[in-house]
């Protein structure tokens, strides 16, 4: 194939029926076999920033969702088709409640509750057809989320009401998309509101998620598992898959083969050994995967190998810990940056507040958040599991140097001779 029709890559798009159509897809559509083998009520998916969380969404949605349009189309190529009638027959069989919390960063929570409220408010107009539906009991709250007007108890029910009113409308339990549930926790927490998103959340979430036959089955997604009894109180039936489960492993970022294959297409083959340095090394589950962000970026730039990942956003939680650290846990971080392993204790329950109690609780956030990888695990004797901790690859040494060894000298003594050893390090 000559150079000039080379798919482009989808850098930053999220939509995967423009991704289909006209970009070079990552078929990840056998994440849908295993949702729908999955006897869980609702999934949890934690992953890092910019590792596949809202495309896979999208797909899901693309797939699910009954529709005017005939979607089939964006998957009888893909690998879930060949999977059989057990499969194929949900395609486009629902109706799908999305909503997506990526925006909702907002530093008052003023500004947030109306980030939220816009984003409900979207969601109830792409079900317009539910406003003048005679199936429909309650068309009075409908017409109050599209006006504005719902107060906040209200707008907590809205999963709960719409559910009900999709499944009035189309005879048919609902399938539930959330995607980046979180991010509104993360400013909570980053500028003082913490209580005030959490109980809105915590209500909204119960209220839709707890007891709702209306629902067949539902998906999240976010960055860190916020812990149950902060905002899953009395759900009982959501099963987490983070980045030491081995199960859906391979559907956020990209696996060898797949980068293999990306190379083999682009003719760029011989740039392997330097997409692996640069960009390789997490470890999901048991999976090797690669940065995807980056490896596209990577490809996009005439295979400029440079740090592509730490430009995608704010990290004022990661320097938010940081800054309580002790000198202890600082010299763990310079030997991580040596290229040494590091132990601790990972729990994957979070409550934001409590992440600075422990010192050991800052290597389970870099974890979670993609700035380690666990190399193996033990038992202790207290029933713990201690990880080997280390950095995935050169571009994420390159980002510790940058942003945490760089940022922590400034707020704390150091030896000046190590720091240069780390530099030279770092840089090389």
């Amino acid at each position: 194939m000559n150079k000039a029709k080379k798919l482009p890559l989808p850098i930053g798009s999220t939509d995967y029926r423009e991704i289909c159509d006209q970009y070079y897809y990552v078929d990840k559509t056998l994440m849908l076999k295993d949702i729908l083998d999955d006897s869980s009520s609702f999934v949890l998916f934690t992953r890092p920033r910019r590792f596949g969380k809202t495309l896979n969404m999208d797909m899901l949605r693309t797939f699910f969702e009954k529709t005017d349009e005939d979607t089939s189309r964006y998957f009888t190529d893909k690998k879930i088709w060949a999977q059989g009638e057990e499969y194929t027959c949900h395609q486009g069989k629902y109706p799908v409640i999305f909503l997506s919390f990526k925006d909702a960063k907002q530093n008052t929570w003023e500004e947030m509750y109306a980030e939220i409220q816009e984003t409900i408010k979207d969601e109830f107009y792409r079900h317009y057809e539910l406003k003048d539906s005679e199936k429909v009991k309650d068309k009075a709250y409908f017409q109050s989320i599209l006006n504005g007007k719902a107060s906040k108890a209200e707008l907590g029910k809205s999963i709960l009401r719409l559910s009900e009113m999709l499944r009035q409308h189309y005879g048919q339990k609902v399938v539930l998309l959330i995607d980046e549930y979180d991010t509104t926790i993360q400013s909570g927490h980053a500028y003082n509101f913490y209580d005030d998103v959490i109980n809105f959340m915590r209500n909204m979430l119960s209220a839709g998620l707890k007891d709702n036959n209306n629902i067949a089955f539902g998906i999240l997604t976010g960055i860190l598992r916020v812990a149950k009894e902060s905002i899953f109180s009395g759900l009982n039936n959501i099963r987490v898959y983070s980045v030491l489960d081995r199960k859906y492993s391979s559907y956020f970022g990209f696996t060898n083969a797949e980068v293999e294959d990306m190379a083999r297409y682009y003719e760029k083959e011989d740039k392997l050994p330097e997409i692996k340095d640069w960009y390789d090394g997490y470890i999901f589950g048991e999976t090797e995967i690669f940065n995807p962000w980056s490896v596209l970026n990577y490809f996009a730039n005439d295979c400029l190998a440079m740090p592509y990942w730490v430009q995608t956003s704010e990290n004022f939680v990661v320097y938010d810990l940081l800054n309580c650290l002790n000198t202890e846990i600082f010299q763990k971080l310079n030997e991580l940056v040596s290229g040494k392993i590091v132990t601790s204790i990972v729990e994957t329950n979070v409550v934001y507040p409590e992440i600075k109690n422990r010192a050991e609780n800052i290597f389970a956030f870099l974890l979670m958040t993609g700035y380690l990888k666990a190399v193996r695990t033990t038992l202790t004797p207290f029933g713990d599991r201690e990880y080997e901790l280390s950095i995935p690859n050169k571009e994420l040494t390159n980002v510790y140097y940058k942003e945490i060894i760089a940022h922590l000298s400034d707020n704390m003594s150091m030896n000046i001779a190590f720091y240069k050893k780390t530099v030279e390090i770092a840089t090389n």
